[in-house]
């Protein structure tokens, strides 16, 4: 199975900014769309954006306009560049595509 690994998380203020990567092992996002979700502190696991294997993105309504989501097939990379980072944006972040998950990444946004 396709190993998937997140990386870029961190401890931020408020109106800041992070670029969350997630690497895979093989080729898997060539072929199939690659999400980010992200699970906040004592809530239910929520789907943040998606983009397919033709490049279309999508957007959760809570992030639109601040987060934007982009592939680099060359190096079986997805990125999420966050910006105007908010409080409730406190989370584990996950990268899926298919089957695959990756371990997550804490983001924290501090008031």
């Amino acid at each position: 199975q396709v190993q998937l690994v997140e990386s870029g998380g961190g401890l931020v203020q408020a109106g800041g900014s992070l670029r969350l990567s997630c690497v895979a092992s093989g080729s898997i996002f060539n072929e199939n769309t690659v999400h980010w979700l992200r699970q906040p502190p004592g809530k239910e696991r929520e789907w943040v954006a998606s983009i397919t294997r033709v490049g279309i993105t999508n957007y959760a309504g809570s992030v639109r306009g601040r987060f934007k989501i982009s592939r680099d097939s060359a190096k079986n990379m997805v990125s999420l560049q966050m910006n105007s980072l908010q409080v409730e944006d406190t989370a584990v972040y996950y990268c899926n595509s298919f089957q695959s998950w990756g371990q997550g990444t804490q983001v924290t946004v501090s008031s």
